[in-house]
């Protein structure tokens, strides 16, 4: 675990203090490639509980969020047909910094570059707390599931898939 006094500001600890959101702020040691495996692991807590935030793009390039529980993964034909989309595919990495300003590894939902469609795996909403992206590689934040459906306004979809 990493040890700093202070969470680090980022976009994302902006949205959320702007718009009144409690969190609390965890850092661990980032791993490249290590994923939600590895934050679990190191905060010491379930990886169902650690949510994906996952960039993507329908079929006409329009970019999108996905927030997926971390042990499960998109079924993109699934999230297509209750989007109305013909598809769904993940964004390239340098696409999805520029649709919303963090790098990968790094990426939140809060406080994007620009203003995304949000979509959430819908059994994230039966969770009591979740961690998800702070903003940057090695941080997460806790917040409350009914935060996210009131600042971020994310439309419910059911495409979760087992890792």
């Amino acid at each position: 675990m990493k040890h700093e006094n202070h969470a680090p500001e980022t976009p994302a600890t902006a949205f959320l203090r702007q718009h009144r959101v409690a969190h609390s702020s965890h850092l661990y040691e980032y791993e490249e490639h290590g994923g939600t495996r590895v934050s679990a692991r190191e905060l010491n807590v379930d990886e169902h509980a650690v949510v994906k935030t996952l960039v993507m793009e329908d079929e006409a390039g329009k970019p999108l969020i996905v927030l997926m529980h971390g042990d499960r993964k998109v079924s993109t034909k699934n999230l297509a047909r209750q989007i109305g989309a013909k598809s769904v595919a993940p964004c390239k990495p340098e696409a999805a910094q520029r649709h919303t300003g963090y790098m990968i590894g790094g990426t939140s939902p809060f406080g994007t570059k620009k203003k995304l469609p949000v979509y959430i795996e819908k059994t994230i909403l039966d969770l009591p707390l979740i961690y998800i992206n702070g903003g940057r590689r090695g941080f997460l934040v806790g917040v409350q599931p009914h935060e996210i459906m009131r600042v971020l306004q994310p439309k419910e979809v059911d495409c979760g898939l087992p890792d």
